[in-house]
């Protein structure tokens, strides 16, 4: 959708909300004598609330990514974004969500926290996207389809043509989260921001930037939708410790992408090891930085490689995922174990 009206989507409550102003928001510049704040006036490093829009790091992100700053928000974590995205355009009791299955579990989650209805849509067989059906199935009530891609615990990208079109015709926002997309050949969907006023791209720095630990997540998107997460959002929503983490990783963006070079490969090599092991059914193309396998028994093997002391995820009660473990792309020591436990366990006279 190439107009889509932020102020009629969202909630009216949220429309007319006087959002809390904090000290920092009246004025802008570092030389001056803070006392309006309650703050210890004893020079920590640490001691002043930090800046609670982080415009030094989204200049610097906004640079990045190849959006402008007004398109960006900054959540602890994506799983904040996709919160907010819930609380400002979904009204509980009354309006729904949609999105794909199996897929990330918190659309989910933060849909019920706030009592809106969730409608899962299932993918087909080969976990690609069914357009058509999918817009069947969208109801009145519907105000927001969540996507996934590369999609989580499938591993693949969802086709662009396929979001196109449901981009083209779905009245709401349609979220793509991007958690994994450093790890594909494919360019993503944030070059359709300009194309598509209804599109929101979720991304993090969890996972190919190696700052799980910092919890910063990425929504893009217009700025008549940015400006409605900023009006929701908790006033110093990023600390400063991460806010300093992030811009230091920035500046080393080379070695990100080094070792994004070596997950990937890793993944390749063990792909290719798990498509020739006996007793593996089935090895799901992956553009993360995970692998889905098929195995006989899947509780029966995440057991027998947690008594090995290697952590991996059962996804066998998911929609299409009879069967299947999740394995996340280790070190290669990491995965070297791994293969053996898995080699000994899927070849055992128990499976």
């Amino acid at each position: 959708m190439k107009n889509f009206d932020a102020n009629k989507w969202a909630r009216p409550n949220i429309r007319d909300l006087i959002p809390y102003s904090s000290a920092r928001d009246e004025f802008s510049g570092e030389d001056y004598i803070f006392l309006d704040a309650n703050e210890s006036p004893f020079n920590s490093g640490l001691n002043r609330y930090p800046d609670p829009y982080q415009c030094e790091l989204k200049k610097s992100i906004a640079e990045l990514k190849g959006c402008s700053e007004n398109q960006l928000f900054l959540g602890n974590g994506s799983d904040e974004a996709i919160d907010l995205l819930i609380r400002c355009f979904a009204e509980p009791g009354k309006d729904r969500i949609l999105s794909i299955a199996p897929s990330y579990g918190m659309y989910m989650v933060c849909a019920d926290i706030n009592g809106i209805g969730f409608d899962p849509f299932l993918l087909n067989s080969d976990f690609s996207l069914d357009p058509p059906t999918l817009l069947q199935s969208v109801k009145p009530e519907t105000k927001l389809v969540f996507l996934c891609s590369p999609n989580n615990p499938t591993g693949n990208n969802l086709d662009e043509g396929a979001v196109r079109q449901i981009l083209e015709s779905f009245q709401g926002l349609v979220v793509v989260d991007e958690a994994y997309q450093d790890f594909s050949a494919k360019p993503g969907f944030l070059p359709l921001l300009e194309q598509f006023s209804n599109l929101v791209v979720l991304q993090t720095f969890s996972k190919a930037w190696g700052l799980a630990g910092v919890r910063l997540g990425m929504a893009m998107a217009d700025p008549s939708v940015i400006a409605y997460l900023n009006k929701v959002k908790y006033p110093y929503n990023i600390n400063q410790l991460s806010q300093d983490a992030v811009l230091k990783a920035i500046g080393e963006v080379d070695l990100v992408e080094k070792k994004i070079g070596m997950i990937v490969a890793e993944r390749n090599r063990i792909m290719d090891v798990l498509q020739k092991m006996p007793g593996i059914l089935k090895v799901f193309s992956s553009d993360a930085n995970f692998i889905l396998i098929r195995v006989a028994d899947a509780g029966e093997v995440y057991r027998g490689l947690l008594d090995k002391g290697i952590v991996v995820r059962d996804r066998s009660s998911m929609p299409l995922c009879d069967g299947c473990i999740r394995i996340t792309i280790g070190t290669a020591n990491e995965n070297k174990l791994m293969l053996e436990a898995l080699v000994e366990l899927v070849e055992s006279n128990s499976l």
